[in-house]
């Protein structure tokens, strides 16, 4: 009773952030909101949705990691202009990945993502460190509480993508991110009890589950180091959870 009760409260915001995500989304696939249009401000969508200042943040964050929005400090959110994805990961998106396949992907990230960490560390803003933090959150909860963190992990690194000020750290993570987890056909294969085992970022291999408290930590590392603006420690810190990934995937497919 006592962990149905505390899963259930955990559960309550994301539920508020995907409500307000769910309504931006059906406005950009209508049309009603079109590229380049700039999106409700937060007060706005506060009063509209009914929830707070940090649930609208959140899921806007969530938006841009799904690469719908783009936010422009002291500006607004705009809406993209659907994604060009990469034709060859676009045909492994939503098949199961072989172990070759996973460890390439995860050899891209590391040639990629330390430096992004650097350059976070060097240019974040104080809402972006919050939202960091936040989906670092969401993944320990998420684990304990038993549920996926695919889209917190794929959140936090794309947070420390957009964090760069550079747009194609982003996009090339965003398209590497869709190709290895459609998160909305994820969700559905959850929801409907799908033993589905297609890749996801984040969550390659089942096996590599029990290690997410190691994953947590590493994660928790690299946002230190951003927080401290320290970009040679995060990049260190990055390179090291990005390679023990990779030696954790091996170990695991012996």
């Amino acid at each position: 009773m006592t962990n149905t009760t505390t899963s259930s409260a955990s559960a309550r915001p994301p539920s508020l952030s995907q409500r307000v995500v769910d309504g931006l989304s059906e406005r950009i696939a209508s049309g009603a909101l079109k590229p380049g249009d700039r999106v409700p401000t937060e007060p706005v969508l506060m009063q509209e949705f009914g929830v707070s200042r940090s649930v609208v943040r959140e899921a806007v964050s969530r938006l841009q990691a799904s690469g719908l929005l783009r936010t422009q400090q002291g500006v607004g959110s705009f809406v993209l202009p659907p994604q060009v994805r990469l034709p060859s990961l676009q045909q492994v998106a939503g098949a199961e990945l072989k172990l070759q396949q996973k460890l390439a992907m995860l050899e891209l990230r590391l040639s990629l993502e330390p430096e992004a960490a650097a350059l976070a560390a060097q240019r974040r803003t104080p809402e972006q460190l919050r939202a960091m933090e936040q989906a670092l959150d969401d993944f320990d909860t998420q684990h304990t509480t038993g549920e996926g963190t695919a889209e917190a992990d794929f959140r936090f690194h794309e947070l420390i993508a957009q964090a760069t000020g550079n747009e194609y750290f982003s996009h090339v993570l965003r398209t590497l991110g869709n190709a290895t987890m459609p998160r909305q056909a994820a969700a559905r294969r959850s929801s409907a009890g799908n033993s589905s085992k297609a890749a996801r970022f984040g969550e390659s291999s089942p096996e590599l589950r029990p290690g997410k408290e190691i994953t947590a930590q590493e994660h928790w590392a690299v946002l230190e180091a951003i927080r401290r603006g320290d970009a040679a420690g995060a990049r260190a810190a990055m390179f090291m959870h990005l390679n023990n990934s990779r030696e954790r995937m091996k170990t695991a497919s012996r």
